[in-house]
């Protein structure tokens, strides 16, 4: 069905935001089968499912002009799992039925409930809410559901994950059983089946989920680093990507602060979203990213959904997402409306086995690539540089007298120079990645400056204990508290790691290795001196006192270095 069929004034209105076709979601519930009924829709994020859903109940709240009646109890309730959601949905419903005269009135917790209540009392054609703040009016009796002829179960599935079913069933208990009801939700549990049973007749089931744009639109990459390297490592895809909005998703609130707080301290404008932020600066972080004062968004999974943000072209993954489908939803903020999207994993080297499980189970093609060095980085700048100088630009006769001025007292060269360290000065520098260039396969390694003269220690954990040297060396400079280069060749045998100290910084390094002995982070990896290298250690008895224990030595997990 296309958009020329619908009321006149939604036509304008979709036209004007840039829709020429409906997308695969909105051309299913505008087909004359699903017209007036019932439905259960399953859609991927940033399928247009809001827009979906609004042109779905039309027939429902606009009068024979295409206009709405006067505002007094709400034709429409639409209720979502969280309050960036439910204030996304409502700014969708707001333009989508602007020209139709639609009063919109929204109810979430966080917000000031009698102004609500306020903006109740004088009448909305749709409400839109969060289950506890929308059951907490209708028990005060400021939400009068009487006149309801549509009700919209926005991500229903998350709803009753995060502990709504109660509230839901209250809600929907106190509709009209004339009412039309559509669920949305992206998995079918058996809950939602439940719901949909018990509240719903005849519902038209609806799926577009393959024939959206899946993954089509988002490009995934997975980075593996050690584990003190995972902070440097999105420092410099934000750098190489130089998105006009980008989100990094975390496990927990605290590691969102301490990513937060280390960004702005690097000179990135960034904002966070998690559980102890008010709704305030909830709403005051979003608004810094639409008007693009703020560049990065550091938010955990709940608090980004249902932010949807045109220019976010880059998700990073910096904590591992727990699932398949929570990937999907965290990438799903990027690729949205045909636009291009990147979403990239950082993988530490002991995860990638279950990463690619991951992926392969959710049938998600990835490409694997190193993490940006600080030379990738200079060299995207370089040509970001060019083709921004190299633009057309409008200049008025206060530009050219000054640039006139400018050629009397320097050269060309030197003010393009000027230009450019401007332009770099204002840029975060690129880190130093720990694991790069940092060691080579055993027997190949070759002569460095400063390693004439050095001293062979041995790690009691080898191949057979997934020893890597892209995870060792951070090791290793951490318990002896020296610098990558100040570690020579490293050698992996099937139990046991050797690796090269200057002699010079020998002693050092041993004493600071004994002083961080039984540290519990590092697994329990034991460090000693070899006499001899490498060739006498294989000959050496290993010496124990006593009988020789039987260990297990799982891969360390290496703590992040102190900012």
């Amino acid at each position: 069905m296309p958009f020329s069929s619908l009321p006149t004034l939604l036509a304008e209105a979709l036209s004007a935001r840039g829709y020429a076709a409906p997308t695969p979601v909105q051309a299913a519930v505008l087909e004359p089968e699903a017209v007036g009924r019932d439905m259960i829709v399953s859609a991927q994020t940033g399928s247009g499912k809001t827009v979906a859903f609004g042109l779905a109940i039309a027939p429902q709240l606009l009068g024979e002009e295409g206009t709405m009646p006067p505002a007094r109890a709400p034709l429409a309730l639409a209720i979502a799992p969280t309050r960036e959601l439910a204030l996304q949905v409502s700014r969708e419903l707001a333009w989508l039925y602007e020209k139709a005269g639609a009063r919109i009135a929204t109810c979430v917790g966080g917000m000031d409930a009698s102004s609500e209540r306020r903006a109740l009392s004088r009448g909305a054609h749709i409400v839109v809410g969060t289950p506890g703040r929308l059951r907490d009016h209708i028990e005060r009796g400021a939400l009068d559901l009487g006149s309801l002829k549509a009700v919209i179960l926005d991500e229903a599935d998350e709803m009753l994950d995060m502990g709504f079913r109660e509230d839901l069933e209250q809600i929907l208990d106190a509709t009209p059983d004339q009412r039309r009801t559509l669920l949305f939700s992206a998995t079918m549990p058996k809950p939602i089946v439940a719901l949909a049973k018990r509240y719903q007749r005849d519902a038209l089931r609806i799926s577009t989920v393959g024939e959206d744009r899946g993954h089509g639109d988002i490009s995934y990459q997975a980075v593996t680093v050690a584990p003190a390297d995972i902070e440097n490592a999105v420092v410099n895809l934000l750098r190489l990507h130089e998105a006009e909005s980008a989100m990094l998703f975390c496990a927990t609130r605290d590691n969102v602060r301490h990513l937060h707080a280390s960004l702005v301290e690097r000179g990135f404008a960034a904002v966070a979203l998690s559980g102890e932020h008010s709704q305030n600066e909830r709403n005051a972080a979003m608004q810094a990213l639409r008007d693009q004062r703020a560049r990065v968004c550091v938010a955990t999974d709940v608090a980004a959904r249902g932010i949807d943000l045109p220019t976010l072209s880059l998700v990073i993954h910096v904590e591992l997402p727990r699932d398949a489908e929570t990937l999907q939803h965290r990438s799903g903020r990027t690729g949205r409306a045909g636009k291009k999207g990147t979403a990239v994993l950082i993988v530490p080297f002991q995860r990638k086995r279950r990463v690619e499980m991951m992926l392969r189970g959710a049938r998600i093609a990835v490409e694997w690539v190193n993490a940006p060095t600080a030379d990738d980085i200079r060299k995207a700048d370089r040509t970001r540089l060019m083709s921004m100088l190299l633009e057309t630009v409008e200049v008025d006769d206060d530009d050219r007298a000054l640039a006139a001025q400018l050629l009397e007292q320097k050269s060309p060269e030197d003010i393009a120079a000027a230009l450019v360290k401007t332009y770099r000065a204002r840029l975060p520098a690129p880190e130093e990645m720990l694991t790069q260039g940092a060691t080579q396969p055993a027997g190949k390694e070759h002569h460095r400056e400063g390693f004439d003269d050095v001293v062979w220690f041995r790690m009691d954990i080898g191949r057979r204990q997934n020893a890597d040297p892209r995870w060792i060396l951070p090791l290793i400079c951490r318990r002896g508290h020296i610098t990558k280069n100040e570690v020579g060749a490293i050698r992996i045998a099937p139990n046991e790691t050797m690796f090269q100290i200057p002699r010079a910084i020998a002693g050092k390094f041993m004493a600071s290795v004994k002083r961080t002995e039984g540290e519990e982070a590092e697994g329990g990896v034991r460090f000693e001196a070899v006499q001899g290298g490498p060739e006498h250690a294989a000959r050496e008895p290993r010496r124990h006192n006593g009988p020789a224990p039987v260990r297990h030595h799982p891969r360390p997990t290496l703590r992040k270095r102190p900012n």
